[in-house]
C-alpha cells in the first residue's frame, strides 16, 4: 500500500491506495483505505475510517460514511448511500460520533444502483437489489430487494 502523497481534485494525502487503483475525477477521498485493483467512480465520496478491500468496483455517484468497511471483490452500483447515524437520538446525531454505528459488508457483494444501506452487516455472497433500503442485518448469502430489503431467492450454483 502506498499514501497518496498529495492533495489532487479531491483525494487528500491521508489515503491509502493499494496498487492498480483508478480514481476518475471529480471525487471526494480523504481518510480511507483502498485495496488492491480498484476502480472509484466521479462523483463519489469516501470518507475517513472506510476500508475498501481488493478488486472493488464503485460506480459514480455514491456516498460512502464514515465507519463502512467493504470486503474484497464486491460491487457497489451508481448512487448507493451507505448512512451510519440510525437517528438513535430521535433525530440526527450531527457531529456527536457517539451515536453512530458501524457498517460492514462482507465479500463478493453486489450492491445495485440507489440502494441504501443504513448501519447493518451484510455477509459474504449477498446480492442487494437497485433501489433496495437494508435495514437489518443479512446473515445469510442469497437475493435480497425492496424497502425493506427482504431475502427472494438462493444465489445460482
Amino acid at each position: 500500500m502506498e499514501r497518496y502523497k498529495q492533495l489532487h481534485a479531491g483525494v487528500a494525502d491521508d489515503v491509502i491506495m493499494g496498487s492498480n487503483v483508478t480514481v476518475v475525477q471529480p471525487c471526494n477521498l480523504y481518510g480511507c483505505s483502498i485495496g488492491n485493483n480498484c476502480f472509484i467512480g466521479p462523483f463519489t465520496e469516501i470518507q475517513k475510517n472506510v476500508s475498501l478491500g481488493d478488486n472493488c468496483k464503485l460506480q459514480s455517484h455514491s456516498f460512502i460514511c464514515e465507519q463502512v468497511t467493504i470486503g474484497s471483490n464486491c460491487f457497489i452500483g451508481h448512487g448507493v448511500m451507505f448512512i451510519n447515524d440510525a437517528f438513535a437520538k430521535g433525530g440526527p446525531a450531527g457531529g456527536d460520533k457517539d451515536y453512530w454505528k458501524p457498517t460492514n459488508i462482507g465479500n463478493n457483494v453486489s450492491i445495485g444502483s440507489n440502494a441504501t444501506i443504513l448501519p447493518v452487516s451484510i455477509c459474504d455472497n449477498a446480492v442487494i437489489g437497485a433501489g433496495s433500503v437494508v435495514t437489518k442485518d443479512i446473515t445469510t448469502p442469497g437475493v435480497y430487494a425492496g424497502n425493506p430489503a427482504r431475502f427472494l431467492k438462493d444465489l445460482p450454483g
